[in-house]
């Protein structure tokens, strides 16, 4: 979203406050999801900007609703993942490394956070999603799903099969 810090820049005003939606499959911003997850809705983004004395800071909250499945144990699950967005906004020609990402840079009055928060948003994403975090995931020889109860499996301890020869030694002795 382009947003007019205009009135924020002459002193007009101290605070702007934005909502909207960045689509999935924006143009200039495709938003690609990890393997194995589906974005199901537009990211929704609000917050403010604010100027307190030349200092001016952006405050911001996205979310995206996805779809995909547990690590440990395959389920089926849903859920939205929330990013806090704070950056510290500068002009154009008063920031010595304009490619910092603790900023982001006024251009002719304008501002556009959309690649920032959309590339925070992706990198910020977790790599494992969980259906719970105490899940027990899958038996190791049947699969069964271990949240539904114990395993009919054999509880005998496996050996490693590459340290099978060690147990041989062990017996000899």
């Amino acid at each position: 979203m382009i947003i007019d810090l205009k009135p924020l820049l002459s002193g007009q005003s101290s605070r702007i406050d934005f909502d909207y939606e960045i689509g999935l499959d924006e143009e200039d911003n495709p938003i690609i999801p990890p393997d194995d997850v589906s974005f199901t809705a537009p990211v929704k983004v609000s917050g403010y900007i604010t100027d307190n004395a030349g200092y001016m800071k952006l405050v911001a909250t996205a979310e995206i609703e996805y779809e995909s499945h547990c690590a440990r144990c395959l389920e089926d699950l849903c859920g939205k993942f929330v990013l806090n967005f704070n950056r510290i906004v500068g002009l154009s020609g008063t920031i010595q490394d304009e490619d910092n990402d603790d900023f982001v840079v006024v251009r002719g009055g304008i501002l556009d956070i959309d690649r920032s928060l959309v590339e925070d948003l992706l990198l910020e994403f977790p790599s494992r999603l969980l259906c719970k975090e105490e899940c027990a995931g899958l038996c190791p020889r049947c699969a069964k799903n271990l949240n539904l109860g114990p395993c009919d499996c054999p509880k005998k301890r496996e050996i490693d099969p590459r340290l099978a020869i060690l147990q041989k030694l062990l017996e000899n002795d």
